[in-house]
């Protein structure tokens, strides 16, 4: 085993090194993405505010694209991992209510979740479009997430199955999104706090797309259980891509 010269750092220390400048600038990006907007924040931008040399980013991420790409995977993978927290001692947060309440609540305390959610140019520009396009993306995961997750509650009898999964992905998204903009369009005597939104929400989603009787709590049990190991499974699989693509 070859000995380490005198001075050499251990190579863990040089990667945890590596691992916390490439934090540094993909905190500093996050941040100038949601004042300016993608397409108003350059990498120099990033360098100056993160006080780094501009080829150092470029030792992390070959371009641009790939570095806002890389944010917001990191986004989707904190987004992942506040599910299973929330989830953990829960298993009515399974249902689609309980879900989708949590789904709402996140996203008003990271304005890139919202902006991922709602398609938001002004901040993503060209990207969320990209987001759109690309079958790898974490939007697409995101939506594939949410179209396993409907089969399973249909599958188990926690939501209506008298309608088809098309159409009640549609009508949760079309609803989700009119809650997540409404303040925007509402007098401020109407506007509430995001915890009376969300349980608003959440009683929607009940009487509309959950059965009148209830369902039994081994029911429940079951698909939190289930629903838990996909949300491990997905949340693995991101963290080894961004693994083999990072340059870090």
């Amino acid at each position: 085993m070859p000995r380490r010269q005198n001075g050499e750092k251990p190579q863990s220390e040089h990667r945890s090194k590596r691992q916390e400048r490439g934090e540094r600038i993909l905190d500093t990006a996050a941040a100038l993405i949601q004042r300016w907007g993608y397409d108003k924040t350059t990498i120099d931008d990033i360098a100056r505010q993160a006080g780094v040399a501009k080829g150092t980013i470029y030792l992390h991420w070959k371009t641009r694209e790939a570095l806002f790409q890389a944010l917001l995977t990191r986004e989707y993978l904190t987004m992942l991992e506040e599910f299973l927290q929330r989830l953990a001692s829960d298993p009515e947060s399974a249902t689609l209510h309980g879900i989708t309440k949590q789904a709402f609540l996140i996203p008003m305390t990271r304005p890139l979740i919202k902006g991922m959610m709602l398609g938001d140019t002004d901040m993503l520009g060209e990207l969320a479009h990209m987001e759109y396009a690309d079958p790898a993306s974490v939007t697409q995961r995101r939506l594939e997430m949410g179209r396993a997750y409907m089969e399973l509650l249909r599958s188990k009898g926690l939501v209506r199955i008298d309608m088809s999964i098309q159409a009640q992905i549609h009508m949760l998204l079309a609803t989700s999104i009119g809650f997540l903009v409404a303040d925007q369009f509402s007098p401020d005597e109407y506007k509430l706090s995001p915890k009376e939104s969300a349980d608003l929400l959440a009683e929607m989603v009940h009487r509309t797309f959950e059965p009148v009787e209830p369902v039994p709590f081994e029911k429940v049990q079951e698909v939190h259980t289930i629903f838990v190991q996909l949300l491990n499974q997905i949340l693995d699989a991101v963290k080894e891509r961004v693994q083999k693509e990072a340059q870090l």
